[in-house]
């Protein structure tokens, strides 16, 4: 495994929710980041079909384009009683013309719920797959997973995306309901998080 010895990493996301998580993460390790926004590089068509490819090609397109070590997060919710969707497209169901509307792609699920007739709970689990890449083309991959079950209504303003219809197991509150610290220390990433520290020759 190669081990990253800088103290300042790119992170590959125009999201500022996912930054700040990111960041929070990496704060003890004596590392600071920056965003892909704030390098004003452009967001790569994720043409992927798994997690892993997606954040592969955020990844390589960011380290490639500024000669720095970048890492990405692919992210998203799987809903067993929809055969794990919307998965890969957790973002997608989200876009409109407007914009992400994620109070709609959280209806939308609901919804195909409710149509598939699968009775609750409808288990789920939020997945995220970290990819750290260098500008000579290597990478290492570190997956992570929270399981929870999918609830209705929307509880909580907390947090971002699917957040307010997540309940992790063993909690009687969606992330959503959560404090953002207290969910970030348990969440997907932090899992992921967990892996990526063996890569991590600080702290």
């Amino acid at each position: 495994m190669r081990r990253f010895v800088d103290d300042r990493l790119l992170v590959a996301t125009h999201n500022r929710g996912k930054l700040e998580e990111i960041a929070d993460l990496l704060s003890d390790h004596g590392i600071s980041v920056v965003g892909a926004a704030d390098m004003n590089l452009p967001e790569p068509d994720e043409t992927g079909t798994s997690f892993v490819e997606n954040a592969r090609i955020k990844a390589h397109a960011a380290a490639q384009a500024t000669g720095m070590p970048a890492l990405s997060d692919d992210s998203g919710i799987e809903i067993d009683a929809l055969q794990g969707a919307p998965g890969v497209y957790t973002a997608d169901w989200a876009e409109t013309p407007n914009g992400r509307d994620f109070g709609l792609a959280m209806t939308r699920a609901h919804d195909e719920l409710i149509a598939s007739g699968a009775p609750e709970p409808w288990t789920a689990q939020f997945c995220a797959t970290f990819v750290l890449a260098w500008p000579d083309g290597h990478d290492e991959v570190f997956p992570g997973k929270v399981e929870g079950r999918f609830v209705w209504p929307m509880r909580g303003d907390q947090g971002h995306g699917y957040d307010p219809v997540f309940q992790p197991d063993g909690h009687d509150t969606t992330f959503g309901e959560m404090d953002r610290w207290q969910k970030n220390r348990m969440s997907h990433r932090a899992d992921a998080f967990r892996k990526l520290k063996a890569a991590i020759g600080h702290g």
